[in-house]
């Protein structure tokens, strides 16, 4: 019985760095063989809800260009959703965006877009 718990054992562990090579081999193989995977700069943002108003504040500490966008999801089947205009927030830079529905905001989210250097 020791044998074979140890059989598992082992099989599993082999099994495993397998898995963890293969993660790594097609990572290199994604990005090519002296290309870094690219870093993903995105802006530090958050949410705040006040009644029926919604605002985002994002700041950007990274060295490139973050498109932000914020989107509101009403909770009223007629109160119609909204997406804001995409702001740019460069380095060291800030952007505030503002939605609003008529009644209950349902949900609110932040979407990031890099910008092409």
């Amino acid at each position: 019985m020791r044998t074979r718990r140890t059989a598992v054992l082992v099989t599993t562990a082999v099994l495993l760095a397998g898995l963890t090579v293969s993660a790594e081999v097609y990572a290199r193989a994604a990005h090519g063989p002296d290309e870094p995977p690219e870093e993903e700069y995105i802006a530090s943002c958050r949410t705040e809800v006040e009644g029926s108003s919604v605002t985002a504040y994002c700041h950007n500490p990274f060295p490139r260009v973050d498109r932000v966008q914020l989107h509101v999801e009403c909770d009223r089947w007629w109160d119609l959703d909204s997406d804001s205009v995409p702001a740019e927030v460069g380095p060291t830079a800030y952007a505030e965006l503002t939605l609003r529905c008529w009644k209950e905001v349902g949900s609110a989210w932040i979407s990031h877009q890099p910008v092409p250097d």
